[in-house]
């Protein structure tokens, strides 16, 4: 019975890995695949005559164009997420005023509001601003959307903070600003790294924002780009998937990198 009981994770651990590993497998091979293999061979097997072509059309569509514009929204979203979230969570976390925890309760209230019921009222907003068709049009909302979880995730870490460091700052005679930069700001950066990680990813692959804010290809992003592929009557899933291939890369080797702190940040809080 305890052989068997030790087997079961293992075996569970295998199943999830295939889980994984096939849809992977698939999206690779199929991209080596000619267009016109897609629909008799078998979808996972081996392409007969594997070809790059699929990624050369994707790179003569203006793939770097688009590389570009979803680093730079992703990035600056990320910054800019992070540098009001982490105050707004210091002042959640210390503040002893009612007003703060009525601040608290509107970022709680925002994690409740789903981004496809409020996309005809940004639509409005935008334009009448006049940032339709450009990055920023994608950026502020991306922002708005993002602060609900990024304070309580970051508030959650900062709870975490024993209660005698910021005393001891206190007495020091530091003010505000200097325990948020000298104490929050270093011990924060695992919670900062997860938060950053998690909205660049749902930036990275958000096309909601991208497909209806802008129009040109001069400020389109890589999942518009993936849109193009498919016509009235006909879809190059090879050349799709070639796109998932490249566009998949940045991501996953941000996430290879900081998914250590991606999971200490996330779980930060959930003990008590």
């Amino acid at each position: 019975m305890l052989r068997i009981r030790g087997l079961l994770p293992n075996a569970a651990a295998l199943l999830w890995a295939l889980v994984v590993a096939v849809p992977l497998y698939y999206v690779v091979v199929t991209s080596l695949r000619a267009q016109e293999d897609t629909t008799g061979a078998n979808p996972l097997s081996l392409p007969g005559s594997p070809t790059l072509e699929n990624y050369g059309l994707v790179f003569s569509d203006g793939f770097f164009k688009f590389l570009f514009n979803s680093l730079l929204t992703t990035g600056l979203t990320v910054v800019v997420v992070l540098l009001v979230a982490l105050p707004a969570a210091y002042v959640v976390v210390r503040g002893k005023r009612r007003r703060h925890q009525w601040l608290f309760r509107m970022f709680l209230a925002g994690l409740a509001i789903p981004l496809q019921a409020t996309i005809i009222p940004v639509y409005v907003m935008i334009v009448e601003a006049g940032l339709y068709d450009s990055l920023l049009a994608i950026i502020l909302p991306a922002i708005a959307f993002a602060m609900p979880l990024s304070v309580l995730i970051l508030s959650n870490f900062l709870r975490d903070i024993p209660e005698e460091l910021y005393e001891s700052m206190c007495l020091d005679g530091a003010g505000q600003l200097r325990v948020l930069m000298n104490l929050v700001l270093p011990l924060s950066r695992p919670a900062l790294l997860a938060v950053g990680i998690y909205q660049a990813l749902q930036v990275w692959n958000g096309l909601l924002f991208p497909l209806i804010l802008t129009q040109r290809e001069e400020t389109a992003m890589l999942p518009v780009m993936l849109w193009q592929f498919q016509g009235q009557y006909t879809v190059n899933v090879p050349a799709i998937m070639a796109g998932v291939v490249l566009s998949a890369i940045p991501v996953l080797v941000l996430y290879i990198l900081g998914r250590r702190f991606m999971i200490a940040g996330l779980t930060a809080g959930a003990g008590k």
